[in-house]
């Protein structure tokens, strides 16, 4: 049998450094990463400024109290440039090198609550979920508050080192951190209750789908006609594959291959 990645993991043969052994993930509902620290101070660190962002998204639309409690808890501005921490809070993407980005909170809010209705989410919790783009981080650090367990890839070897860098602190033993093409998916760890992309090409890859539990759930961006892309999402049931499209959104380009 396969040996499951420790924190982090490399998908080029290489394993990371070692961790500390870390207390087996509970499930979600019952706390499915170590407790964050109590946020102190009047600035960012403050929990003010966090709930007003959680506020402005519940009048968005977001309404599962799971995923804006997690919302709340994960501190936005340690997953940016020390010159954009002005920014954090506000519902806008922003540059994190690379020619990437930190997604909108409200664009992470959104496809984490989708990822909650799927059948077997609904049934017994949010199980195994695999992150297609690591980006920084933030997105890994929000589903691990709802996740029994988070495998997470990143294709760009600075990316991935740098979203270690901005998770190990949080000390969520969770999430899984692989270096790898995330068009391949992670067969290794399948099956999926809920597999999110970061980015969006014109066709979903076919690994993704076979790597989707029965029940499971499925969201991504999908590039469109002129260049528009739209969110998908697409659950397994026994039937086939059912598809949804639902709004307009503004991805980076997927991309194959390690860098």
């Amino acid at each position: 049998m396969q040996r499951r990645p420790g924190f982090p993991a490399r998908l080029d043969g290489r394993q990371g450094p070692s961790a500390p052994a870390a207390a087996s993930p509970t499930r979600a509902g019952r706390g499915a990463a170590a407790p964050a620290p109590v946020p102190q101070g009047l600035g960012l660190d403050s929990a003010a400024v966090r709930a007003r962002m959680v506020q402005r998204l519940a009048a968005s639309g977001i309404t599962a109290a799971p995923v804006l409690q997690a919302m709340g808890t994960v501190e936005r501005h340690r997953f940016v440039d020390t010159a954009l921490v002005n920014q954090a809070y506000e519902d806008t993407s922003l540059p994190i090198g690379l020619g990437q980005t930190i997604s909108k909170p409200s664009v992470v809010a959104r496809m984490t609550e989708l990822l909650l209705g799927a059948e077997c989410a609904r049934a017994a919790g949010l199980g195994r979920v695999l992150e297609i783009g690591t980006g920084c981080g933030y997105q890994a650090a929000v589903l691990a508050r709802l996740a029994r367990e988070v495998y997470t890839i990143e294709r760009l070897r600075a990316l991935h080192e740098k979203a270690r860098d901005y998770l190990r602190p949080l000390r969520l033993a969770n999430v899984h951190l692989i270096l790898g093409d995330g068009m391949l998916g992670y067969a290794a760890g399948a099956p999926y209750a809920g597999i999110i992309s970061a980015a969006g090409g014109e066709n979903l890859p076919q690994q993704w789908c076979d790597q989707l539990a029965m029940g499971g759930r499925l969201v991504a961006p999908l590039a469109g006609g002129g260049g528009r892309q739209v969110l998908l999402v697409v659950d397994k049931t026994p039937q086939g594959l059912k598809q949804s499209v639902l709004e307009a959104v503004h991805f980076v380009p997927l991309k194959s291959g390690i860098a």
